[in-house]
């Protein structure tokens, strides 16, 4: 058996900018990047088609949105300010570090995440100091935006329970959302939903075997 668990609302959770369109536009001029004065209706605006449930990094929608008013800008560039503008701070939900600690007890371990921003996933497992605080380090980390799909779509699933070392089948997932996290119970992994079972009781019932 291996878990994996949601990172955003699972595991912790985090300040997100209301209005993400500002982050972004006083992270680009902090790169002296020129910011377009009708910057909200371009980040707002569709900018190219992504197959359903394709992830649309957030890095390259901020390009193509730029270069959509003239303004060119280096990938390197888009990607370090979108970072910086989602890198907020992060408190570790309750139950969190015990239910990592006894899923590690059992086997490997991954957080499997949809985020569209590149690097953000690691930036906070590192921020939340989970690793450190559980003892034990994740066997994968996998985010959307790096394996191209969203949960619900089977093949993040797929991506994680191979990078586990183990069949679809012998995967269980812990999510907070139905829609999305329970991509994995439709997928032919298990899922487990913190609407049903909270961290501590995960974390418990894991050290007693019971989870599966």
């Amino acid at each position: 058996m291996a878990l994996s668990f949601d990172l955003f609302g699972t595991l912790v959770t985090a300040d997100r900018p209301s209005e993400p369109w500002d982050a972004v536009a006083e992270s680009l001029t902090a790169r002296s990047v020129r910011v377009p004065d009708d910057w909200e209706d371009a980040y707002r605006s569709a900018h190219r088609e992504y197959d359903r449930g394709r992830e649309a990094p957030l890095d390259e929608h901020v390009r193509l949105a730029l270069a959509s008013r003239g303004v060119e800008v280096a990938a390197e560039t888009a990607t370090d300010a979108v970072l910086d503008a989602f890198d907020s701070p992060v408190a570790v939900r309750n139950g969190a570090i015990e239910a990592v600690d006894a899923a590690a007890r059992r086997g490997p371990v991954a957080v499997c995440s949809n985020c569209s921003v590149p690097g953000l996933v690691e930036r906070t497992i590192a921020r939340a100091d989970i690793e450190t605080q559980s003892g034990h380090s994740f066997d994968a980390v996998v985010a959307s935006v790096d394996c191209g799909w969203r949960k619900p779509h089977p093949t993040i699933f797929e991506v994680t329970a191979d990078a586990l070392g183990v069949a679809l089948a012998d995967l269980v997932h812990v999510g907070d959302d139905a829609r999305t996290d329970g991509g994995a119970g439709r997928a032919g992994a298990q899922s487990v939903l913190l609407e049903d079972r909270s961290l501590p009781a995960i974390a418990q019932q894991l050290r007693e075997g019971e989870l599966c």
